[in-house]
């Protein structure tokens, strides 16, 4: 189709010009953004515009690369802090529930192709391939919806939500490669299986926690001059992690996600770059694994499977999903109803189950194809169901809490450094004494950095004078003199930035810092512009005071 390569970046550039507006756009109706970019994929795929790609091997593999990336990508977002509290609940819904959601499901579809089995019969083993291919969920795309919305959630639903989307692709990896196996080889052993599962999760755990530290250990001993080879090292690492795992038997994606767990919970240096870029490149390659799933699909086909389709989705989202969920939450008190409830809808289906779907086709499984048509079917309709009515639901569930207070800034001080930050805002209490910054009673060691008002942002001065309704970025060196400012002022509402102490960090060595030794109240900083001040704070170094 393409005569060179010049089209052919042509042609993908447009692709994804257009898979972004469309997921902007979808932004403003609550819709998921994968629902846009399979879209795209079907528009400019054989039965649209006319690009022919039926590749279910090049699927796979850019599917295996994104899936490397993504997973590591949210371990490194993934703060243990959070998590710890639910990790229990969160595990056992990524294994557990997954287990239940395979066996209900795919007890219910060998009903159903038995009922109506004129067209096409399946065994109990291939019903319950094609319920594990559609184990996984994608909770990861609801968040992004509840974040443009302002929607935060109470009962630490976010955190075990992200959890479990995040750590129970490998489970549904493994029973789909388990099943597979089990029906080309006519039979397995349940102790072979049950310990091919152990293997694969202790081998993945231990791999993915060890290649994490190691990884830890060499970016920050390595001291590369050029710092922006550090997130390809930390990328190389990743890609590592995966494969090393996969031919040691165990389980990849388990391992790069705890991998990404680890480096994203340690202090490594230039952590804040490696974190952006990767957060870019993950959305990259969600794009192209989008895409290229739209491309694969052909629409007409989706046809015949639409009856099967609905009712299998249907049955998954109103009965399998709850009953797994609920079952699962048994020992733990801390759900309401209500909140096991939005769990049991949240259970999206996204790009996972229709990458799993590609294994039987490869590995020529009878009914692969069809498999591959519901499994997709499934995912649009999970996605147009349960991913319009995300937000409707937490407010009809009372599970909306209240918003965390907006950074202001948009300024974070590297896990290097030992002072704690606030965003304080100027209300008439705090201007009760004055309305100038030295009048202020700010304790030792606390220092007012800059200002925001009305949208603009200025590094004030000793006889700065300060509007109600005013932004007031404040840095200390210790937590204490933070929290004194806090009494001093009046105030009550602030969004603090907490940093944990660490040894033998060095001074900070930039120009102009001994003007800073001025630290009370009537401190002036004229000597300083913006970018002298931004880049103390920002430096990979601890402040030094004079």
């Amino acid at each position: 189709m393409f005569q060179n390569p010049e089209q052919v970046l042509l042609i993908a550039s447009v692709i994804l010009f257009f898979s972004i507006f469309a997921g902007k756009a979808g932004y403003r109706f609550g819709l998921p953004a994968l629902l846009l970019f399979l879209g795209v994929g079907m528009l400019f795929g054989s039965d649209g515009l006319g690009i022919q790609f039926s590749d279910p091997n090049v699927a796979q593999f850019i599917g295996m690369l994104a899936l490397s990336i993504i997973l590591f990508s949210g371990g490194m977002d993934t703060k243990v802090a959070e998590v710890k509290p639910i990790a229990s609940q969160g595990v056992v819904l990524a294994t557990l529930g997954v287990l239940a959601t395979t066996f209900i499901t795919g007890g219910f579809i060998y009903w159903l192709f038995g009922l109506f089995g004129k067209y096409v019969t399946l065994t109990f083993p291939e019903s319950l391939l094609l319920a594990a291919d559609m184990s996984s969920t994608d909770s990861a795309s609801v968040f992004s919806i509840l974040r443009s919305k302002g929607v935060y959630l109470k009962e630490r639903l976010r955190p075990t939500l992200e959890l479990e989307s995040g750590s129970n692709d490998p489970m549904a990896y493994m029973l789909t490669l388990l099943l597979i196996a089990y029906i080309q080889s006519g039979g397995m052993n349940i102790w072979e299986a049950g310990l091919s599962l152990v293997i694969q999760l202790s081998v993945g755990a231990i791999a993915g926690f060890l290649l994490g530290r190691l990884a830890v250990l060499i970016i920050n001993k390595i001291d590369i001059d050029n710092e922006s080879l550090y997130p390809i090292l930390l990328l190389a690492t990743a890609f590592f992690t995966f494969a090393a795992t996969t031919l040691c038997k165990g389980n990849g994606y388990l391992a790069v996600y705890i991998a990404g767990l680890v480096v994203g919970n340690a202090k490594i240096v230039h952590k804040k770059s490696m974190g952006t870029f990767f957060d870019g490149f993950a959305w990259l390659w969600q794009i192209v694994m989008f895409l290229t799933l739209g491309l694969l699909v052909n629409p007409h086909e989706l046809l015949p499977v639409t009856g099967v389709g609905v009712m299998v989705g249907v049955f998954m989202i109103l009965i399998a999903r709850p009953i797994s969920v609920f079952l699962c939450l048994i020992p733990y008190k801390n759900f309401s109803f209500k909140g096991k409830l939005y769990i049991s809808w949240v259970g999206l289906r996204g790009a996972v189950p229709i990458i799993f779907a590609t294994y039987p086709m490869i590995a020529g499984i009878e009914h692969a194809g069809m498999f591959f048509n519901i499994v997709f079917f499934i995912t649009i309709l999970s996605l147009l169901i349960q991913g319009t009515t995300v937000t409707q639901a937490a407010k009809w569930l009372d599970m909306v809490d209240e918003p965390e207070r907006k950074d202001e800034f948009g300024i974070e001080l590297p896990e290097e450094i030992k002072s704690a930050m606030s965003e304080i805002d100027i209300t008439p209490a705090v201007l009760s004494h004055g309305n100038k910054l030295m009048q202020l009673t700010l304790p030792d060691h606390t220092l007012a950095v800059m200002v925001k008002r009305e949208g603009r942002y200025f590094i004030p001065k000793g006889n700065t004078e300060l509007k109600e309704n005013d932004k007031l970025l404040m840095i200390s060196d210790n937590d204490e003199a933070l929290l004194q400012a806090y009494d001093s002022l009046g105030e009550r509402l602030y969004n603090e930035k907490k940093l944990n102490n660490v040894n033998n960090v060095p001074m900070c060595q930039c120009a102009n810092v001994d003007t800073l030794s001025v630290l009370n109240r009537n401190w002036h900083i004229g000597t300083l512009n913006n970018w002298h001040i931004i880049n103390i704070i920002l430096s990979d170094r601890e402040l030094g005071y004079t």
